[in-house]
């Protein structure tokens, strides 16, 4: 902001005005008064007047006097301008100073988010903006995909593929492919956008942009380099690299990243597709919840009109049976989550061709028990942790898959009973990590 042309035209404008008010009120000259005829017979009280008090009574004083007082209008007059320059050399001078502070507020603001949009999608090059969601050059994904190979197929979804994807300066991420020929799978990949990209929080899974290619739809995710909890626990592997502490932490690292939807979200957020292969590892097996296509707000009452959706073996019976949706659904596929992470089953297996049988049922009988309980864990962690955090995962787990909603705890109650089982250096606060077999 220049301000010096303003109040040096505003300062010049009240100069101006005050000398041409002196110039309306001139100096008093009075022509020289002829000479009076000498009086006949003086007043005594004249005559006896003292030498001191003639002048003050003289025309020559008076013009002195008047002189004077056109002389202090001016000075008064300047004084005036001089001030009122001055009150708005000041009020300007504040504004200016409010200005450039908010500008540099603004400034840092603005620079701190494009830095952080910069480390963001650092090597990725950006054509718009959906919402507060960066859009991608599709170009740029189908190069990093390498025009979408199959070798770089990270994994399957209800709607497309997941793909692993090389952008400049080595940035590796995964993209999943949306086909959204149909307006339900438009509408999941709108929800998910709008959703990832207002939430952040450690144990959910960042959003670093999103792409349009015709019916095609791509949102580019924070690559998790140990992929999905389903493929550690029922791939290859078996859950051989998931120790009982490891299962123990991605199971608190989930509750908390449940916690922080239902409790800290405004509204609160429903996931209602909570299960293991939602559940991403990175590098160090820190867990966090994805694919929130099919997320919903505000879930502190029953939905209606809201097309049932889940997968089979984590959906709440409330919810398969009459359509009822809250928190608590969440919480009982979390239930079967700990149940996976406990047993190391699925959560439905084949008992023949048309018959399937389900974790929960299954496990019920067992985990009530504790002369059975310890016949039923995963082989891979028998008898390597303390039996009585044993007792207490599986009565938290029996009571998150209570049929009655009622009985279900919160996911805070869960969280808070899961802390004291998890080491220190693993996020929780269990201090010893001795292991018992004994009852």
């Amino acid at each position: 902001m220049n301000l010096l042309p303003m109040i040096l035209s505003m300062f010049l404008i009240l100069l101006h005005r005050a000398d041409a008010q002196s110039q309306h009120h001139p100096p008093f000259h009075s022509p020289t008064p002829a000479p009076a005829p000498a009086p006949s017979h003086v007043p005594v009280s004249q005559s006896i007047a003292p030498h001191s008090m003639i002048p003050a009574f003289s025309p020559g004083f008076q013009e002195q006097q008047h002189r004077r007082g056109s002389h202090n209008k001016v000075l008064i007059s300047v004084a005036v301008a001089s001030a009122a320059v001055g009150a708005v050399l000041l009020t300007l001078l504040c504004f200016w100073i409010c200005h450039c502070k908010r500008s540099s507020k603004s400034s840092k603001k603005n620079q701190n988010l494009h830095i952080s949009v910069e480390k963001g999608i650092m090597g990725m090059k950006t054509v718009g903006m959906k919402g507060c969601a960066p859009i991608i050059d599709y170009k740029q994904i189908e190069k990093s995909t390498n025009q979408f190979d199959e070798s770089n197929i990270l994994g399957e979804g209800g709607f497309g593929c997941v793909y692993k994807a090389r952008f400049d300066d080595n940035l590796v991420v995964a993209v999943k492919k949306l086909h959204c020929q149909t307006q339900n799978a438009e509408r999941e990949f709108e929800n998910e956008v709008e959703l990832l990209s207002k939430i952040q929080h450690p144990n959910i899974i960042p959003l670093l942009g999103c792409s349009i290619d015709g019916d095609t739809r791509f949102i580019v995710y924070q690559l998790m380099q140990n992929g999905s909890l389903e493929a550690q626990l029922h791939g290859p592997t078996r859950g051989s690299a998931l120790t009982w502490n490891m299962r123990m932490k991605i199971a608190l690292d989930t509750a908390r990243g449940l916690e922080y939807l239902h409790e800290h979200c405004h509204p609160p957020v429903i996931h209602r597709d909570m299960k293991s292969s939602n559940i991403l590892l990175d590098a160090n097996f820190n867990a966090k919840l994805s694919d929130f296509g099919l997320a919903i707000t505000d879930g502190s009452q029953s939905k209606k009109n809201i097309k049932l959706s889940g997968t089979l073996g984590y959906v709440a019976p409330e919810y398969l049976l009459d359509g009822k949706l809250t928190d608590k659904s969440d919480v009982y596929a979390f239930g079967v989550v700990l149940l996976e992470l406990l047993l190391g089953r699925k959560p439905v297996e084949k008992l023949a061709p048309a018959q399937c049988q389900s974790i929960v049922t299954w496990a019920m009988p067992a985990l009530t028990d504790r002369s059975k309980l310890r016949n039923i864990v995963d082989p891979v962690i028998k008898d390597t942790m303390d039996v009585k955090h044993l007792y207490q995962v599986a009565a938290v787990a029996v009571l998150c898959v209570q049929p009655e909603p009622s009985y279900r705890p919160l996911i805070t109650d869960v969280l808070h009973s899961l802390v004291p089982l998890v080491p220190i250096h693993l996020g929780g606060t269990l201090r010893s990590s001795s292991v018992s077999v004994s009852d």
